[in-house]
């Protein structure tokens, strides 16, 4: 449908294909077309389409009870929660419906923490440039992108900004009024730009010595997207509070965010809450990705599947410079930065029936789900090959014309 035409609200510039149906890494339209999916709903389907296990969490929990609210004890919460705190550095869990919801939770945990221990003034929270961190007036805020602010009215207040990587930048922008740090181990709307293993160690040191909250955005890198259960592992450093969202539910809406006891002492009743959020679908769904993911050698079957990924791209990179400038990220959470507008190389993919995702920094996101094999990842290698030379033949005539 035209955009003049559609009962919805004119925000999405949706590309012209309409799937019914999903199959592993695959998603089937409407005609039957078959497409390699390396967007998996921005880093969501994290076991690929209509994963059995996931399917029959659902329709068992379905056949049982939707929906409660917090007014009573939810069993599923309790276990999933449990089994993150096991799994991770939290001790406490708090249930959302999305990643920008876990996102204000976080923030306001970080405050209330202050709050609580008689320091109200501290509410400033210190973000980097070209990070994401959802759509609410606050998240828009702590994210800093004027594309996203304008036209919103006043920026909410409480969001400082330095440049990405800058450790001087930093510093001195820590105040008697910074309460947090917030940052994602990899940008992924940014343009999966990777936070070096070193700044992030650097950041808990600052944070220690300052008294000041390590706040991560894992909505996205979560979840075993890069090879390890959560990113900053990697790196060897554990936040005092997380965001997590997207693969955690494989496709079902629901987010957390996790913290120590000590960060969450002041988020007692009454002061948080959600109607939706850790409903029983959701954690029945949530419990089901936990198995696959936390199952034996699935993570390390994720770096295999990665490694093949990233020689791949690697040597197309090396044949197709005209196309391709550099590989970006870790495990399969990779990014494509193009040497021509992005969307080209992004539209030429599509013809060879390969999803991606675009990214700022004329970056295309590739985030297949986490059950990729390795047969199927020297297929979209395959298909990404056959796009970059579709691209290169086009450009040739016009660069001789020039």
């Amino acid at each position: 449908m035209a955009q003049t035409s559609t009962p919805l609200f004119n925000t999405f510039s949706r590309a012209p294909l309409r799937f019914e149906r999903g199959e592993g890494p695959w998603l089937i339209t409407e005609s039957g077309e078959r497409y390699l999916d390396f967007a998996g709903g921005v880093a969501v389907t994290s076991c690929g389409h209509s994963h059995p296990h996931l399917v029959e969490a659902l329709k068992s929990q379905a056949e049982k009870v939707w929906h409660l609210s917090n007014l009573y004890e939810i069993p599923g919460q309790e276990r999933l929660a449990a089994r993150l705190v096991e799994a991770t550095f939290a001790d406490k869990v708090f249930f959302t419906n999305s990643g920008a919801e876990a996102l204000e939770c976080a923030i306001k945990t970080a405050r209330r923490y202050h709050y609580s221990k008689g320091h109200p003034e501290k509410f400033h929270i210190i973000t980097f440039e070209g990070a994401f961190h959802g759509r609410t007036i606050a998240t828009i805020a702590a994210g800093g992108q004027e594309k996203y602010l304008e036209g919103f009215g006043p920026k909410a207040a409480g969001f400082d900004q330095v440049p990405f990587g800058d450790l001087d930048a930093l510093k001195a922008a820590i105040t008697d009024a910074t309460a947090a740090l917030l940052i994602e181990p990899i940008q992924g709307e940014g343009g999966i730009r990777t936070v070096p293993n070193e700044f992030l160690r650097e950041l808990r040191t600052i944070c220690d010595e300052k008294g000041l909250l390590l706040i991560l955005d894992e909505v996205q890198s979560g979840v075993g997207r890069t090879g390890k259960f959560f990113a900053h592992e990697w790196a060897g450093v554990t936040p005092d509070i997380m965001a997590v969202a997207k693969g955690i539910g494989g496709g079902f809406p629901f987010g957390a965010c996790l913290a120590t006891e000590e960060a969450a002492s002041g988020m007692t009743a009454g002061v948080h809450g959600t109607t939706y959020g850790g409903n029983p679908l959701a954690m029945a769904v949530g419990n089901a990705v936990l198995d696959i993911v936390l199952g034996d050698g699935f993570l390390q079957n994720v770096r295999d599947v990665a490694l093949v990924m990233r020689q791949g791209l690697a040597g197309l990179k090396d044949r197709f410079p005209g196309v391709i400038a550099e590989i970006r990220g870790e495990g399969l959470m990779m990014g494509i930065k193009a040497a021509l507008p992005s969307a080209e190389l992004l539209q030429a993919m599509r013809q060879e029936q390969i999803l991606g995702v675009p990214a700022g920094d004329n970056v295309i996101r590739l985030l297949p789900p986490l059950t990729l094999t390795a047969e199927e990842a020297r297929e979209g290698l395959k298909r990404i090959e056959q796009a970059a030379e579709a691209v290169t033949a086009k450009a040739a005539p016009q660069a001789a014309q020039a």
